[in-house]
């Protein structure tokens, strides 16, 4: 049983030797533990403390691209170096590395494909009331749209099965938190959560310049990964709201026409046709979306299956 450690980092040469030592050297039920880190186009010390510290792999990225496309990267790496469980940690040193054991015991004991590590943000005193509400809302939206029932939906602590790892695509540029749970939870992957500490703040957060920013990025990643899965669902909802009035139009007009010698509300029946049109519209827009995404759960299929064939050579 083999298990990659992987640390995105960005400018991390001050907190990545503490964020190293605190990670474990040996687990129960584990044969090796290796480390990785994704350096995304830092422009400091990171990967010769890296080397320096004896981290085994090294994925380097000439220019910043995001931390969704360094955890990407990181997962590829670490499936071509044949790890069983993949565990994904942040180089400032916000996690409580000796968790990491219990982060994966779900796996180990076949109880799980993916783990999420549940920060217990009402016990830390650096978050906000409001950054605690954002925190809760998110989770409880994650939860309705992917079928889960975890307690942080946006903890970047959280192991991985080999085989759940092989089916991960991610696609947004801002963060791959709510993406892969949407993603795996639609693929019925067992997902499971369990409460870790975090250790103090070394630093404020490189991932959102503000709320705002962070509300918007994430609101449309959510919608985004949400409609690759339920494309009809959606687009049907849209058109019945606009095809259902149109209707209630038409019944309108009838309902003047007859019981008012022949006087309709044409005005009203224009604007009902065209509602309905409209709607229908998009519920056939819904459909040939629906194809698309069908064609795109194969291609996911072909690349999982790839990233087997790939492991096993």
């Amino acid at each position: 049983m083999k298990l990659i450690i992987q640390i995105p980092c960005l400018n991390e040469e001050a907190t990545l030797p503490a964020t190293f030592a605190d990670l474990p050297k040996q687990i129960d039920g584990v044969d090796v533990i290796e480390y990785l880190i994704i350096d995304d186009g830092s422009t400091d010390r990171t990967v010769e403390v890296a080397k320096q510290i004896g981290i085994h792999h090294i994925v380097s990225f000439p220019q910043n691209r995001g931390l969704a496309r360094a955890f990407e990267a990181g997962v590829h790496r670490c499936l071509k170096e044949g790890a069983d469980i993949i565990v994904n940690t942040d180089g400032d040193n916000q996690y409580f590395g000796a968790d990491i054991e219990k982060l994966i015991q779900p796996i180990l004991c076949n109880e799980a494909d993916v783990v999420v590590g549940d920060r217990q943000t009402s016990k830390i005193a650096h978050f906000s009331a409001g950054k605690r509400l954002l925190q809760w809302l998110g989770t409880f939206i994650t939860n309705k749209l992917a079928n889960t029932k975890i307690d942080d939906a946006v903890s970047g602590f959280r192991a991985f099965s080999r085989e759940a790892a092989c089916n991960l695509n991610i696609l947004t540029n801002f963060s791959y938190t709510t993406e892969s749970l949407i993603q795996l939870g639609h693929k019925r992957f067992a997902i499971a959560s369990v409460p870790i500490r975090t250790n103090d703040k070394l630093r404020v957060s490189r991932l959102f310049k503000s709320i705002p920013h962070f509300l918007v990025n994430q609101v449309s990643t959510i919608i985004r990964v949400y409609s690759h899965y339920r494309a009809l669902k959606i687009f049907t909802l849209l058109g019945a709201l606009l095809t259902i009035p149109g209707l209630l139009g038409i019944a309108r007009f009838f309902y003047y026409y007859f019981t008012a010698s022949g006087s309709g509300k044409i005005q009203s029946l224009l604007i009902s046709v065209m509602l309905i049109l409209i709607g229908v519209v998009i519920i056939l827009v819904g459909i040939l979306a629906d194809m698309i995404s069908n064609n795109r759960k194969l291609i996911e299929k072909i690349l999982a299956n790839s990233q087997r064939n790939e492991n096993s050579v």
